[in-house]
């Protein structure tokens, strides 16, 4: 009898098909875990019942092909559906026989967890018009002697009627439509190939066997070694590995048996840094195996990279990249999550945002941390490799959000030190400070070298104290937003007082002031003070920025917006006790000329020791001739 869809299924129909997939492929993702739900239901009943028949090792799920009719059937010895199972979980769209499966268990108050029973006829199953113009359905339930078939072209409607089953189960018949303007839009799933992939790709870890029949060629009769003919024989073979490497225990997987999988996962020829296998089982259950690549991937960081493990639930792949189980600061993690406390949505392919998912978000930030610290504790190498790939990384997300994410992650952070110009964290530096330091010094270079060799990094290195070089263009940022450690705050050893006894802008008398005040005039607005510092060492002058935003900050916001409204304080500071500021001042009365050419030379040399550009590099060198 043919039944038409109620309209509000009708129009649903057409909007799953259209909206909710967004991908045709889906399609045999559904219809398997169909048929794996309704052997885990099978074997639920048959713990309590006697069932004719009933192997457990038998059981299974066939793919087969009738190419010249266009026909692909995926069929199961499972439960099976009687006339009123068709009507109810077929007739009605967004019905879910395993939904309501598992709720009469709860309802009767079972302690068996069937939450792996994922599929849900209904919405997934009409996956299936997404790539047949007919499907149909023959199913002879377990405790029934009478088989059904359902057919229906699509949204108009269905028909049920009784047909010949010989045996309990269920065979879905799937008509592949003709190809549109897209070139094998719809034949390749007639092919024995492309569904293979399907398969490995969303069922790989169904517990059942899904056996698919394969060509393999055959020697003819009666041919030898020196004129082979050979014929393409088919024959049934599983397909699917069924017990996915995260759920066996540590002790029964290989350390090259995580490396090789990791790489044939996610295309990767270079070993991992690290393997984290976790299983959780509480108020939320879950297992992942994580992997932390030791080299950086080409789309890293660009627009087209997805963060996120695959998420699968009952062995089926739900999600290629569930990024709401990651935190964006460890998007370099790849894995694999597998749950069953999640709410799925009807296509499977989104998820509610609910409370287990957050939960399971938590304990695997836990664990990526967990993991990080103890790497940085116990295998320092073996940290630092990772932080020279994905270090920079860090450090942006810890200022992302006004520091939102400091506390997570400021622990992680590496620096070079003054000492053997090795890499350390700031808890490190903290715990090697002297009695009575008040600041975290640091400063700021293009390379190690050159922030060892600045002038004012002597003073503080003759006494014994620890500098944080930052090399990396985003370390003094990260400081800036942090603003301290643990209420030390940070310090340029560059600008500004350090709090120790040395004399910066100390009040000149005399001659020597007269002299700060005719460089003033000289360089009239190109600077913003002049003044004498004891904490030069054996170096003539350098350019400071004092207290407020430094040179490479400015540097940084102009790259971002050249008309950006920032701007570095430019102070000059002199060693009085320089030969070269005893040539000036003898110069400023005996030889005004050349001791403007003393001023122009000092000032040039204080913007090159900052790490600033001559103004004029050319007129520099001629100036410097001029005084030969």
């Amino acid at each position: 009898m043919y039944k038409q869809y109620k309209a509000e299924t009708q129009r649903l129909m057409g909007m799953m098909v259209n909206s909710i997939y967004t991908h045709k492929e889906i399609f045999m993702r559904e219809i398997i875990s169909n048929a794996s739900d309704a052997l885990d239901k099978l074997c639920y009943i048959a713990l309590t019942e006697q069932i004719e028949g009933y192997d457990r090792s038998k059981l299974e799920i066939r793919v087969s092909f009738d190419k010249p009719n266009r026909l692909l059937t995926v069929e199961d010895n499972g439960i099976g559906m009687n006339e009123d199972d068709l009507e109810n979980d077929l007739g009605v769209i967004a019905r879910s026989g395993s939904l309501d499966f598992n709720v009469k268990l709860q309802q009767a108050g079972t302690d068996d967890d069937l939450s792996g029973l994922i599929g849900q006829f209904g919405v997934g199953f009409y996956s299936v018009f997404m790539v047949a113009d007919k499907v149909t359905v023959r199913t002879r339930r377990y405790d029934c002697s009478q088989g059904y078939e359902w057919s229906s072209g699509g949204a108009e409607g269905y028909e049920i009627r009784p047909c010949e089953v010989p045996v309990r189960g269920t065979t879905v018949i799937l008509h592949i439509r003709e190809d549109g303007d897209e070139k094998d839009e719809y034949s390749q799933y007639l092919r024995e190939y492309p569904v293979y992939k399907l398969i490995r790709k969303y069922s790989d870890y169904v517990r059942w066997p899904i056996r698919m029949r394969l060509p393999h060629p055959e020697l003819k009769p009666g041919c030898g070694p020196a004129a082979p003919e050979y014929t393409e024989v088919f024959d049934y073979e599983t397909v699917n590995s069924m017990c996915p490497i995260w759920k066996k225990k540590r002790s029964e997987v290989s350390d090259g048996e995580y490396e090789e999988f990791y790489k044939e996962h996610f295309d990767d020829k270079a070993d991992t840094l690290k393997v984290m296998k976790v299983s959780v089982d509480g108020n939320v259950s879950y297992e992942a195996l994580l992997f932390i690549p030791s080299e950086v991937s080409a789309d890293y960081g660009s627009e087209g990279y997805k963060r996120g493990p695959e998420l699968y639930s009952g062995g089926v792949k739900i999600m290629e990249h569930c990024e709401a189980l990651l935190p964006d600061y460890y998007s370099f993690v790849r894995g694999v999550v597998e749950t069953g406390d999640v709410s799925l949505n009807v296509s499977r392919e989104l998820l509610q945002q609910d409370r287990q998912l957050r939960m399971i978000s938590q304990s695997v930030e836990k664990k990526i941390r967990g993991s990080l610290e103890q790497m940085l504790s116990d295998e320092r190498d073996v940290y630092e490799r990772f932080f020279a790939r994905f270090g920079r990384h860090l450090k942006a997300c810890a200022m992302e959000d006004f520091g939102k994410n400091r506390d997570k992650l400021q622990d992680l952070l590496l620096f070079v030190s003054s000492k053997e110009n090795k890499p350390v964290t700031l808890k490190e530096y903290v715990a090697g400070m002297k009695p009575d330091q008040k600041y975290i010094f640091y400063t700021v270079a293009s390379t190690v070298e050159e922030a060892a060799s600045l002038p004012q990094t002597g003073v503080l290195k003759e006494r014994g104290y620890e500098i944080l070089y930052f090399v990396d263009k985003v370390d003094e940022l990260v400081t800036q937003m942090f603003g301290n450690y643990h209420d030390i705050q940070f310090k340029s050893v560059v600008n500004g007082e350090l709090g120790l006894d040395e004399v910066v802008g100390a009040q000149a008398g005399g001659e020597d002031q007269k002299v700060l005040d005719y460089i003033r005039t000289v360089l009239g607005g190109r600077i913003d003070e002049v003044r004498l510092s004891s904490r030069l060492g054996s170096h003539p002058v350098i350019l400071t920025s004092g207290d407020g935003i430094t040179f490479e900050m400015e540097q940084y916001f102009k790259s971002l917006r050249p008309d950006m409204p920032v701007h570095a304080k430019k102070i000059l500071e002199l060693n009085g006790t320089h030969a070269a500021f005893a040539k000036l001042k003898d110069a400023i009365g005996a030889e005004p000329e050349r001791a403007e050419k003393y001023v122009e030379i000092l000032y040039q040399q204080g913007r090159m020791m900052a790490g600033l550009k001559t103004e004029d590099p050319v007129a520099y060198t001629e100036l410097i001739c001029s005084l030969w």
